[in-house]
């Protein structure tokens, strides 16, 4: 009895079935090699700028603090969906059980909730930069950064803990088989036997405020922020604080146009094909981006990768 066949005839009855990307796929090899190629950017992309950062003392600053912060997440959340879907298509096994799918959930909803407070506070840290420049490193010292980095992860896991237990305890008499490539709730309450239209609600109000209130903070910083700019004497100045601001706010009506999408808009305005790519968007290809953003716009970035660059060479060719 080969491998598959074992694996097959000894996974429990309870397990989902992930239909995945691959299905709705004409060239599903050359689709898994795209996704493998992307998952190695993201990787790469978000984890040499999270060492460029760290490796040059003049990017210790709040601005790269939070957009490291950023790029750990990026790392995190590609990482509980892309690995598990590129191997369910090597091994043509695309079982999961419901413990694993209730980690998968958890962490995800855990990661893109923190994010969402994360954007939040990168504007709030733009606007105490351009705004309040005098007092900003008091304003936005170390100790500070800390505190709204970890109360982003904090309010983040409590989005994790709210939504997986309630979705994981519904009865699922219907098929087995979650439309899409890894566990996210909405895809999931709809294999849900049970009237699901008071958790639906509930959802629904508890992203409203998920993403008010950052919208909100976001909005408001860069209202501030261009005024500031308006007022600015010098075009250089003006210059470079529109690119950083402009940078950012690609990165949140990316991330957030998506969520949106996903978590807001009712459920008879969805299929299965256009979730499924919607996800696609700002679970692979947002980790990928990000790191281009802040990177290709950013001269002090560009400049300590060289830098880094032409020390090794030195001390390669010694």
């Amino acid at each position: 009895m080969d491998n598959t066949t074992w694996l097959t005839n000894h996974t429990g009855e309870f397990d989902f079935i992930l239909l995945g990307l691959f299905s709705q796929s004409k060239h599903p090899t050359l689709l898994c090699v795209i996704i493998f190629v992307l998952f190695l950017m993201a990787l790469s992309g978000n984890g040499i700028l999270i060492l460029l950062i760290h490796s040059n003392a003049h990017l210790h600053t709040p601005m790269y603090f939070f957009i490291s912060q950023l790029s750990l997440m990026d790392v995190m959340y590609i990482s509980v969906t892309v690995p598990k879907m590129l191997m369910d298509q090597v091994t043509g096994i695309k079982k999961i059980s419901v413990p694993e799918c209730g980690i998968q959930m958890f962490l995800y909803a855990t990661i893109v909730g923190s994010e969402f407070f994360l954007l939040a506070a990168m504007a709030y840290d733009r606007y105490m930069a351009i705004c309040h420049p005098l007092r900003y490193p008091v304003l936005m010292n170390h100790r500070i950064c800390v505190l709204l980095a970890s109360g982003c992860w904090f309010l983040g896991s409590v989005d994790g803990f709210m939504l997986t237990p309630i979705t994981m305890t519904f009865p699922f008499c219907r098929s087995r088989e979650i439309h899409h490539f890894f566990c996210e709730v909405p895809a999931i309450m709809k294999l849900s036997c049970s009237d699901t239209s008071v958790v639906e609600t509930l959802m629904y109000l508890c992203c409203v405020l998920m993403l008010l209130i950052p919208v909100t903070v976001i909005s408001s910083s860069y209202s501030f922020i261009l005024l500031a700019i308006h007022r600015m004497n010098s075009a250089e100045g003006r210059k470079k604080a529109f690119t950083t601001c402009s940078s950012h706010m690609a990165v949140v009506t990316l991330f957030y146009g998506a969520a949106i999408y996903t978590y807001m808009i009712p459920s008879s305005y969805h299929t299965p094909e256009k979730d499924m790519i919607v996800s696609f968007f700002y679970t692979i290809l947002t980790p990928v981006l990000n790191p281009l953003i802040y990177s290709l716009r950013n001269k002090d970035v560009i400049g300590t990768a060289k830098k880094l660059f032409n020390t090794r060479l030195c001390l390669i060719k010694l």
